[in-house]
């Protein structure tokens, strides 16, 4: 498994308030724009527009260099796998009741539903780091795989990656992109840790508890060396384009102000009525 680079110090304030020395605090290796110009990781925008897809100019500007051929069908793979799956997710509920209450513009019902994209509603960040996690400790795979089982199990009593609220025998996107990865020389190290926790894990709750999308995507990237914090920023990016389909559905055709009354669920668990000045 490849070793990943150390993490660069990172800047702090007082170091600038104590030299007096403001040159590199506003800083960036992503573009440089200038009058009747504009370089992208050093390329020309107007060549990047002709000449590059939308996937391959995503992977140029998060990862700062092109995409070989294997690297982009792997990408373009990740872009195009959320898709959408009816409300089991937390980030359409929360971008509808935004756009119910605010039917003005879709963006903050999109922001809602990207704030809504977390460790619990899919975000294949945490999957990631558990491999990368994983593979940095240099043991064979069953010995990893077994570690880091035992160690998820004791942080929070599951393991990421794995397990969906809907689907109990196999989660369709992930089977697909699993195999549609390995055709592509796209499940490498990470992606067959995540095998080996998988049939750990089964062992271990003498259940099945199959691979979810999260889990596929986050082997994917950790594979294409992504850094976590863009694999997390990849799941809420990964189902944009089916929350603002949700988000302008919910405008046009939705119920404006949504609530949740007694008949949807809604229920109440304090004490009984009563009245200030009555015996407790």
């Amino acid at each position: 498994m490849t070793d990943r680079p150390k993490t660069q110090r990172r800047r702090h304030i007082g170091q600038y308030m104590a030299s007096g020395e403001w040159g590199d605090y506003w800083s960036t290796g992503i573009s440089r724009a200038q009058g009747g110009k504009i370089l992208v990781r050093g390329y020309p925008v107007e060549e990047l527009i002709e000449r590059l897809s939308y996937t391959e100019s995503a992977f140029l500007i998060l990862r700062g260099e092109l995409p070989d051929e294997r690297e982009t069908a792997l990408f373009d793979l990740v872009l195009r796998s959320g898709m959408d799956q009816q409300f089991i997710s937390a980030a359409v509920g929360a971008a509808r009741f935004t756009a119910s209450a605010f039917p003005d513009s879709v963006v903050p019902a999109l922001a809602s539903g990207m704030l809504a994209t977390g460790s619990v509603t899919g975000s294949p960040q945490e999957p990631a780091e558990m491999l990368i996690e994983a593979a940095a400790w240099d043991l064979d795979v069953e010995q990893a795989s077994a570690r880091a089982v035992d160690l998820w199990l004791e942080r929070r009593a599951a393991v990421p990656g794995l397990g969906h609220p809907l689907h109990k025998e196999a989660e369709p996107r992930a089977v697909t992109v699993r195999r549609l990865a390995m055709q592509r020389d796209g499940w490498r190290g990470h992606g067959c840790l995540l095998d080996a926790i998988e049939s750990e894990l089964e062992d271990r709750k003498g259940r099945h508890i199959p691979i979810n999308l999260a889990g596929a995507l986050g082997a994917i990237l950790a594979d294409l060396e992504f850094d976590p914090l863009i694999i997390g920023g990849m799941g809420a990016l990964n189902y944009g384009m089916a929350l603002l389909a949700h988000i302008t559905e919910e405008i046009r055709e939705g119920v404006p102000l949504r609530i949740i009354p007694d008949e949807l669920g809604a229920h109440y668990t304090g004490p009984a009525e009563r009245h200030m000045g009555e015996d407790s």
